[in-house]
C-alpha cells in the first residue's frame, strides 16, 4: 500500500477582462497590463488562449487557509492592475453577450499552434474554468483515484456553474463552457486505467504518430497533470465567489483522501460504466442541482441537496483531518444561495422586470460580475 498521498493543493482560474464603463469584452487589452501583472505575481499569473483572458495560479498549498490568501491576493492584483486601464476581471465562464467572431488569440506559439490545428472550434473558445491540483505523488494511486474520482465530478460541476448566457441568449443551460469545451478532441470523461503503464502505453501511442506532443494536450474533465505529480481536476466552471471555488476545491480534496482510505482498507468505490456517469453531467450542465442526479446504486433520481448530504458525511473524517470543515459546509450555501448562473438570471429577470432591454440587462449583469468578482478580497 502507497504512503499516504500529500493531498497539497493549487488552484488555477481564468478571467475575462471586461471594459468596467461598457462591459464589452477586452478583446485586446494593452499587454502593459499583462506585464504589470507577471512583474507582481510572477508565474502565478500567465496570458490564457485568448487576448481577452488572464489565468492565474496559486502556488503549491498545504492548507484551504493557504490557498484562500493566494486567490485573495491574485484576484485583488488583477483587479486593480485592470482597473489602472478602465479594465475588470469577470469570474465567471462564459461572458453574457461577447461574440466570439471578435475574439484574438494570444502570440504564443503554443497557442498559435492551436488556432491552426483547431480552427474554428477554436474561435469559439471564449470561455473560463476553475482547475485544482490535489498531489499525489503515486503513480498508479493517482490513475486508481481517476477512475474512481469521475463518478463525483458531476456533482462538482453542479455546485460551480456560471455559464448560462453565450451570445447574448440565455441557453437554458446552467453551464454552456461545458457544450464548447467539448467540441475539443480528447475532452471529457477519462478512459478507466488499470495502471500508469497503461496510460503510458495510451499517450504514447499519439506522441509516436505525432497527433500530440504530450499529455498536456488531453483536457478531461480530470488528469493526470503533465507537469505535475497532481490529479487536476478541470470540469467545473470558474466561480464567481472566492468562496464558492474554495468549498468545491475541499470537497474534491476530501473525496480522493476518502478513496485513498478505503483503498488502505481494501474497499473501493464502485467504478460505473461513463456513460451513466455521463447522465449526471449532463444532467449537472443542464440543471445545475435544481433537478437531482442518478443514484446509480438506487437507479432513481434523488435530489442533489440528499447527495450533497451523502457526501458531507462521508468526507467529514477528511474535512476534519484537513480542517476545512467550514470550506466543505459552505457548499450548502451555494445551494441556499444559488450558483452564479442561478444569480446571473436572476439580475437578467430583475433588470427586465424594472423595464430595461434584454441589451442593458445583459450588461446589469456584467456589472454584477464585476462586483462579485472581487467581493470579499
Amino acid at each position: 500500500m502507497p504512503a499516504e498521498p500529500s493531498f497539497t493543493l493549487g488552484i488555477e482560474e481564468e478571467y475575462h477582462l471586461v471594459e468596467r464603463a461598457s462591459g464589452v469584452l477586452a478583446f485586446e487589452p494593452p499587454p502593459a497590463m499583462l506585464a504589470a501583472a507577471q512583474q507582481r505575481l510572477g508565474e502565478r499569473a500567465m496570458p490564457e488562449f485568448l487576448k481577452s483572458q488572464i489565468e492565474v495560479a496559486t502556488r503549491k498549498c498545504s492548507t484551504l487557509a493557504e490557498a484562500r490568501r493566494e486567490l485573495v491576493e491574485l484576484r485583488r492584483t488583477v483587479a486593480e492592475l485592470a482597473g489602472e486601464h478602465g479594465l475588470a476581471p469577470i469570474a465567471a465562464s462564459t461572458h453574457p453577450f461577447a461574440d466570439w467572431g471578435d475574439v484574438k488569440h494570444s502570440e504564443r506559439e503554443r497557442y498559435v499552434q492551436l488556432a491552426r490545428d483547431l480552427q474554428g472550434v477554436a474561435r469559439r473558445l471564449v470561455i473560463c474554468g476553475m482547475h485544482v491540483h490535489v498531489g499525489i505523488e503515486d503513480e498508479d494511486l493517482r490513475i486508481d483515484l481517476m477512475s474512481q474520482v469521475a463518478y463525483f465530478l458531476p456533482h462538482l460541476l453542479a455546485l460551480s456553474t456560471s455559464s448560462p448566457f453565450w451570445r447574448g441568449e440565455d441557453t437554458g443551460l446552467k453551464s454552456y463552457r461545458i457544450s464548447v469545451f467539448q467540441e475539443l478532441p480528447r475532452t471529457g470523461l477519462p478512459e478507466v486505467f488499470a495502471s500508469w503503464s497503461e496510460y503510458q502505453r495510451h499517450v504514447q501511442i499519439l506522441v509516436q504518430a505525432g497527433l500530440i506532443e504530450d499529455a498536456s494536450k488531453f483536457w478531461w474533465d480530470i488528469r493526470p497533470s503533465a507537469r505535475f505529480p497532481t490529479l487536476e481536476m478541470r470540469v467545473t466552471d470558474v466561480c464567481t465567489r472566492l468562496d464558492d471555488g474554495l468549498a468545491i476545491a475541499a470537497l474534491y480534496r476530501c473525496l480522493l483522501r476518502m478513496l485513498w482510505r478505503l483503498r488502505r482498507s481494501n474497499q473501493r468505490w464502485r467504478i460505473y460504466a461513463r456513460m451513466l456517469v455521463y447522465e449526471n453531467r449532463w444532467r449537472a450542465q443542464r440543471y445545475g442541482h435544481d433537478e437531482g442526479m442518478v443514484d446509480f446504486g438506487k437507479g432513481v433520481v434523488v435530489p442533489y441537496r440528499d447527495l450533497l448530504e451523502e457526501i458531507i458525511e462521508l468526507v467529514a473524517p477528511d474535512a476534519a483531518h484537513f480542517g476545512c470543515e467550514a470550506e466543505v459546509a459552505h457548499a450548502r450555501a451555494i445551494l441556499d444561495r444559488g450558483t452564479s448562473a442561478d444569480r446571473q438570471r436572476q439580475v437578467y429577470r430583475e433588470a427586465i422586470a424594472s423595464g430595461a432591454k434584454p441589451a442593458e440587462a445583459l450588461k446589469r449583469v456584467v456589472a454584477w460580475l464585476i462586483e462579485e468578482t472581487v467581493a470579499g478580497v
